[in-house]
């Protein structure tokens, strides 16, 4: 009962919210639907074995609403569950127009990555994942900013092309099922030809591919980012990208194995040329959004190499850094929009000296740098150590090019912590304040989680075993 919850608890809420007018009624409610469903996830992990939800869906073609809820599922639904009162946290005094839409399909979006996570079922799943992507269209396209129309059109058209290669695999591998089932037992046990797995893994690489996504089909989430709405990019970011990680580890690797580890190679090769790449463009940055996109790319690359590494160490690496990746980088979103909401300026090259004006912002932004580069004793360090590990089993020099990324990760965020917080207090950070109330409170619980898994990372460790 507790999965279904996790998807009950936001779906009603959401729809509920459009018959709300008054928008403090909205922000709260949408805030005590996000802590509620926090809370089910806590007790859920807390419950060590896997839970399984089943019913009947569509019996004629052999669908069910089946849900699972493992180590990794269960990792991926507390990173979901945690970042959403986080987020409506820290932009409730933003104020949005029609805030009933806003925070409904915001909601929305939280059932459909909860899906996606606990779907056991790959029509199930597929019907997730197109949940989680529509109402994040109309997020983009109504509340994003001067250049939304044509940037959400890109999203669309990748995440479309995406969306019915996945369709298209999965379609294949639910014919070949000796029980014509769509259940991720039935899809695992399939037996497929050398040929016909090539193909299905193309199929689904690619669209999941999309949606992490790792070089050459990184192009449109720069710009999604910079232009979406702050708390939809920090959904987008902390959360969706992971939705490609998790369908790859989840519906790719173990149905079509053979061609996994044949086109492994090539795919980490992919990841790591753009981990490279993304951290020297990230170097160039002077937009706060656009450095934080590319640092995200160049961390989801890692991710992406490490899993096909075959390499059980790895894997877990991977597992725990996705979540340790959603907190961190939700902290740096949160930062941008207090500097861009006080400042009315993102560019790094006019600011400076933030210290002065607002220490405790300073602090707190240290502390997430030094996360973002997987400083020891911070949250990012273990899940890094154990992928690089896996990268250095899978072959020497692949782990040395990969490995420049940390050199380069830390030049662009010890450079953006350098232009923003320190040096001569420029004219318009004159103006800052330091944060207060909520930003202040979600920042704290941030880093404490940063600290905790830092120096506590076996609890996540054993979580995904």
């Amino acid at each position: 009962m507790l999965v279904l919850l996790l998807l009950l608890i936001p779906l009603i809420t959401g729809l509920g919210l459009f018959a709300l007018k008054n928008e403090q009624q909205v922000k709260t409610i949408s805030l005590l639907s996000a802590t509620a469903t926090a809370i089910i996830a806590l007790l859920l992990v807390i419950n060590k074995t896997t839970i399984v939800y089943d019913a009947s869906w569509m019996p004629s073609i052999g669908a069910r609403f089946a849900l699972r809820a493992d180590g990794m599922a269960k990792i991926l639904c507390l990173l979901t569950a945690i970042a959403y009162p986080l987020i409506f946290a820290a932009v409730h005094a933003r104020q949005y127009k029609n805030s009933y839409a806003f925070y409904g399909l915001m909601l929305l979006t939280q059932v459909g990555l909860t899906g996606v996570f606990l779907a056991a079922d790959a029509l199930l799943f597929y019907f997730f994942w197109e949940l989680a992507l529509i109402p994040v269209y109309f997020l983009c396209s109504i509340w994003g900013g001067e250049k939304r129309i044509a940037v959400t059109f890109k999203f669309f058209i990748y995440t479309f092309v995406g969306s019915i290669l996945m369709l298209t695999g999965l379609l294949y591998v639910y014919f070949h099922t000796a029980d014509q089932s769509f259940a991720w037992e039935s899809f695992k046990s399939v037996s497929l030809a050398g040929k016909e797995q090539a193909s299905v893994f193309a199929l689904l690489f690619i669209a999941f591919a999309i949606k992490m996504p790792i070089f050459p089909f990184h192009t449109w989430q720069p710009d999604a980012y910079e232009q979406s709405p702050t708390a939809v990019t920090m959904v987008l970011s902390a959360i969706m990208v992971k939705m490609g990680i998790y369908a790859v580890l989840r519906w790719l690797i173990p149905v079509v194995p053979m061609a996994s580890t044949q086109h492994a190679h090539l795919v980490i090769i992919l990841s790591v040329i753009g981990m490279v790449y993304a951290s020297l463009i990230a170097i160039k940055q002077d937009d706060l959004k656009r450095l934080i996109a590319y640092s995200s790319i160049a961390h989801i690359g890692l991710m992406s190499a490490a899993m096909f590494t075959n390499n059980a160490a790895a894997t877990s690496g991977v597992m725990i850094q996705m979540f340790n990746h959603g907190i961190n980088v939700l902290g740096l979103w949160i930062i941008a929009e207090v500097i861009e909401q006080q400042l009315g300026t993102r560019k790094l090259s006019e600011l400076g000296g933030l210290a002065q004006k607002a220490p405790a912002m300073a602090i707190l932004l240290v502390v997430l740098s030094l996360a973002n580069i997987a400083l020891p004793l911070t949250n990012a360090f273990v899940g890094e150590f154990l992928m690089f590990n896996g990268l250095f089993q899978y072959n020497v020099w692949v782990m040395v090019i990969a490995g420049t990324s940390i050199i380069l990760a830390a030049v662009y965020t010890l450079n953006m912590v350098q232009k923003i917080i320190y040096g001569e207090l420029s004219a318009i950070t004159a103006n800052a304040t330091d944060i207060t109330g909520n930003v202040r409170l979600v920042l704290v619980l941030i880093v404490l989680m940063i600290v905790v898994f830092g120096i506590l990372p076996q609890h996540l460790i054993e979580l995904v075993k």
